[in-house]
């Protein structure tokens, strides 16, 4: 998988704002232009969001830069993109869903062979002091780190 995996997107902002307890693996409908647009690159979830309708998963806000010689076949940039997922893992999302304080958010969008692919998780907003806590635990570590580098050399 290492060597047909391309990253294309991550929502880091999700990790920061989320506790991430599940992810899911999920195909996305796109047009022929989305495509090659995509894997040039030009893509953003950062400010995007994930919602069961109807028994169907849609991702709303995903940013997609329009194919520079697509003309009149680019799509509108942020229109709603179809995930596709097993019925069986919609259930599963759903019912956590129902729960209170749980989300979908999507956290990366990678190109594995010739399929894009969007990962999203089953999210729990973090409150304040929380992510106070993981700053101060990154930068404990990355003082660590460098003390560690500086003895060592």
């Amino acid at each position: 998988m290492a060597d047909n995996y391309k990253l294309v997107s991550q929502n880091k902002k999700a990790y920061h704002d989320f506790f991430i307890e599940q992810t899911y693996e999920a195909g996305i409908v796109l047009s022929g232009t989305e495509v090659k647009s995509m894997r040039m690159g030009q893509c953003s979830i950062k400010e995007s969001y994930v919602r069961i309708q109807n028994g169907e998963v849609f991702i709303y806000g995903m940013h997609i830069n329009p194919y520079e010689k697509g003309n009149i076949y680019n799509k509108d940039p942020l229109r709603i993109k179809k995930l596709l997922l097993n019925r069986i893992e919609i259930n599963k999302i759903q019912g956590k869903i129902n729960e209170k304080g749980y989300t979908i958010v999507p956290t990366k969008v990678y190109l594995t062979g010739r399929r894009m692919k969007v990962e999203i998780g089953l999210a729990k907003g973090k409150k304040n002091y929380d992510k106070r806590r993981a700053i101060a635990s990154k930068d404990q570590k990355r003082s660590a780190d460098r003390d560690f580098k500086v003895k060592n050399l």
